[in-house]
């Protein structure tokens, strides 16, 4: 119920894991379905066995929240969590020929993880992640143009698109029927947030990886159960723990009731193979108490700000830091 539930499934994948191929090329060690629980009551699952940034799981969560799926706002908030994606987009383009042809051919035909051994390469990403992140910020058009992931998370929470009984072209706000759902009827089955939309995964920057969420109340708190079809353990999934903690948190104050558990099932649960030595470093580490989360009040849903969410008594482990595989 505390951080050893991480701990041990980093310890299983470890040991029982089976080595496996990957569209990165970099190669996983993985488990089919493996679940881990957390009491919301005893703390806030932030891991403590390393420093995870709790400022950008907030930013990308308030940017689910509203809707969003222009990474402007993320970028206005120091997160760069997404993009990378944003940033492909602009360098396949047309506009971005003008700019350097060389750098743009030397992105499509080599795969990233390689392309970042390349010195000379390296330095030119910098560069040019450089000026697309401040174009995003100055020039508002850009932004729209370039900025945009597609139908991702926030679209399909908020505006998900569907077709009524008579064949019309109806927009469902996922998050806001969830709270009416909880409010009006919390013993209900069916509060549900869907991410995974067959019609328009396929127009998504990335797939979504966390596709499924389901809340259940009793005894006045509320609980949930996150389903995630994959999960990169080192450096996703302590993410994914304390965003739907946080979640969790924030719903249970719009309905007015306490937390009660963060349940985590995960399909395709694995470490990369350049996490490993990272992994075994980490579980030497012995947990700290997790941190406390203070809410601003007064406060409905829709309005909070990254300033009106804190954490109380942080105490962590310093970072340990690993490549992400693309």
């Amino acid at each position: 119920m505390s951080e050893q539930s991480y701990l041990d499934l980093g310890q299983r994948i470890l040991k029982e894991g089976v080595n496996r191929s990957d569209r990165t090329g970099v190669g996983t060690r993985s488990l089919f379905g493996a679940q881990m629980r957390f009491d919301l009551s005893e703390g806030f699952p932030l891991l403590t066995t390393k420093r995870v940034p709790f400022r950008l799981i907030v930013s990308e969560l308030l940017w689910f929240i509203k809707g969003d799926t222009n990474i402007r706002y993320l970028l206005e908030h120091n997160n760069h969590i997404w993009d990378e994606w944003g940033f492909e987009r602009w360098v396949k383009s047309e506009e971005f020929e003008q700019i350097d042809t060389q750098f743009k051919e030397d992105t499509l035909n080599v795969g990233l993880n390689n392309r970042l051994n390349n010195a000379s390469f390296n330095d030119k990403y910098t560069y040019y992640m450089s000026m697309y992140r401040e174009k995003i910020l100055e020039d508002q058009h850009f932004a729209k143009k370039f900025g945009e992931l597609g139908p991702v998370y926030g679209k399909q929470w908020r505006h998900w698109r569907g077709v009524d009984d008579e064949g019309q072209i109806t927009i469902i706000d996922q998050l806001s029927q969830l709270i009416d759902g909880i409010k009006n009827n919390p013993h209900s089955r069916r509060h549900i947030i869907s991410a995974w939309n067959p019609v328009e995964v396929n127009q998504m920057a990335l797939p979504p990886c966390h596709t499924f969420v389901q809340f259940y109340v009793a005894d006045g708190k509320l609980s949930c159960q996150l389903y995630q079809r994959s999960g990169d353990f080192f450096l996703g999934v302590p993410f994914n723990i304390a965003s739907y903690a946080l979640l969790t948190h924030l719903i249970a104050k719009e309905c007015q009731l306490e937390v009660g558990e963060f349940v985590h099932t995960i399909g395709d649960v694995h470490l990369y193979h350049n996490h490993f030595e990272q992994m075994e470093k980490q579980l030497s580490r012995s947990p700290y108490t997790f941190p406390t989360l203070q809410l601003a009040e007064g406060k409905q849903l829709f309005e909070y700000e990254p300033e009106d969410i804190q954490l109380i008594d942080y105490q962590y482990h310093p970072g340990i830091k690993a490549p992400i595989a693309i």
